[in-house]
């Protein structure tokens, strides 16, 4: 099945959502409330906190490049046990997994998304930007 229709949980097809957003900082709580409406659709409430740190790191991350075009935030079932949530950006600057140190401020927020989701995220080059994505998984 292709990615745009879904997959299949419990014989029905479970579609994708995306949200364009401006690069700016409402767009966190925009993309942070369609995120747990997918999770509450899906049955999954278990990965919202967890979807909404995510979501919130990774689109604060993309208000920072500078871009003027609007972001796409997209939350989709991978398999029946795996959400991904992804966030494409205007910027070829790839984020950088940094250990903070203790009188810093800033910099932990790929740390939380990598212990979040237990290692699974990473990110796509495209010609015009890229693609951070990371992955949830039910029970983890």
């Amino acid at each position: 099945m292709n990615q745009r229709a879904g997959v299949v949980d419990r014989g029905r097809v479970v579609r994708p959502a995306t949200a364009l957003l401006p690069y700016r900082g409402e767009s966190v709580g925009e993309a942070r409330r369609m995120v747990r409406g997918k999770l509450v659709e899906w049955g999954l409430p278990e990965l919202i906190d967890a979807a909404e740190v995510v979501v919130s790191e990774l689109v604060t991350n993309a208000v920072k490049t500078g871009c003027l075009a609007r972001m796409a935030v997209t939350v989709r079932r991978v398999t029946d046990r795996t959400v991904r949530v992804a966030v494409r950006d205007g910027s070829r600057i790839l984020p950088v997994l940094m250990v903070a140190g203790e009188d810093e401020e800033g910099h932990r927020g790929l740390a939380l998304v990598h212990h979040l989701t237990g290692g699974r995220w990473g990110v796509s080059v495209e010609a015009c930007g890229k693609i951070v994505h990371a992955d949830l998984v039910v029970g983890c």
